[in-house]
């Protein structure tokens, strides 16, 4: 059973701006009945100051869908198009307390019905299309038609590193499975690009606060996803030099290969990502 927040069963028992803006000036939809999630947006924006003055949803889907756009019409009132435009779907989950992990695609389909509004608003789309470059792209979950451009983005934005991360957030995956592989294929593709950004943008001698600032990204980024994929976990004590002094939790606290992953995985990744002569020391507790 999901653990819903008191503000999401609010906005789902009780939500605010249902319905639909007459006269509206910019309209967005997004998902479909058939996906099992679907999504109305629409707008009434003062043309002045393109203030959004009114706004209101229709959606077909689950409770989290729903307080997801009644919190997201009232935090886009009386915001500006430009204003509006910053709100990320995780700005949407936390407004609600957050959200269960199973439940992220509530999230992400309020914020792309919001830019597909402002998009039509601006008269770069149309009211009933899904507006991004989606439409382009390949599609590789047929069971809610989900794109490759779909699955990129979102991993991108919300820096996800797993298939069952990429399936909370849009579905796709969430079905037969067949396309799990691809999915998979598509998340290595993007944290290559972005190692390699990385990598260019790497300054060469290091300062002491460039060096720790580096170690724990690519320690969260590269290292603890794959510890707490086993039930394990680390964490960072401290840096000397570019002796690096790291506590092993979990399952891997005491582990007999401890050895190995530290040599293996993360001296193996800040090697990589951070120095080529760094070092990694475990400090046991």
């Amino acid at each position: 059973m999901w653990d819903y927040t008191d503000k999401v069963k609010e906005h789902f028992s009780k939500p605010h701006n249902v319905g639909s803006v007459e006269d509206a000036n910019a309209v967005g939809e997004v998902g479909s009945i058939v996906c099992g999630d679907a999504l109305r947006l629409s707008l009434k924006v003062d043309k002045a100051t393109e203030k959004i003055v009114e706004a209101k949803f229709q959606t077909f889907g689950c409770g989290s869908a729903i307080a997801s756009s009644s919190v997201l019409t009232d935090m886009i009132l009386g915001k500006t198009l430009d204003e509006a435009a910053k709100i990320t779907n995780r700005d949407i989950a936390n407004e609600l307390g957050g959200l269960p992990k199973e439940k992220m695609h509530c999230s992400v389909m309020g914020m792309e019905a919001l830019e597909a509004a402002i998009a039509n608003y601006r008269g770069q789309g149309v009211a009933d299309s899904h507006l991004h470059e989606d439409e382009e792209g390949e599609l590789v979950c047929k069971c809610f038609g989900i794109t490759d451009k779909k699955i990129e983005r979102t991993i991108k934005e919300n820096h996800l590193h797993t298939l069952e991360e990429v399936t909370n957030f849009t579905k796709a995956g969430g079905a037969c499975g067949s396309c799990h592989w691809k999915i998979e294929e598509i998340i290595r593709k993007v944290h290559k690009q972005e190692l390699e950004a990385k990598a260019e943008e790497k300054p060469k001698g290091l300062t002491n606060l460039q060096r720790m600032k580096l170690v724990q990204e690519t320690l969260d980024r590269e290292v603890r996803p794959q510890l707490q994929k086993d039930g394990g976990d680390l964490e960072l004590v401290d840096i000397e030099n570019k002796n690096v002094k790291v506590r092993l939790l979990g399952m891997c606290s005491g582990c007999q290969v401890s050895r190995f992953t530290l040599r293996d995985l993360v001296e193996a990744k800040l090697k990589e990502f951070v120095e080529p002569d760094i070092t990694v020391e475990e400090l046991r507790s």
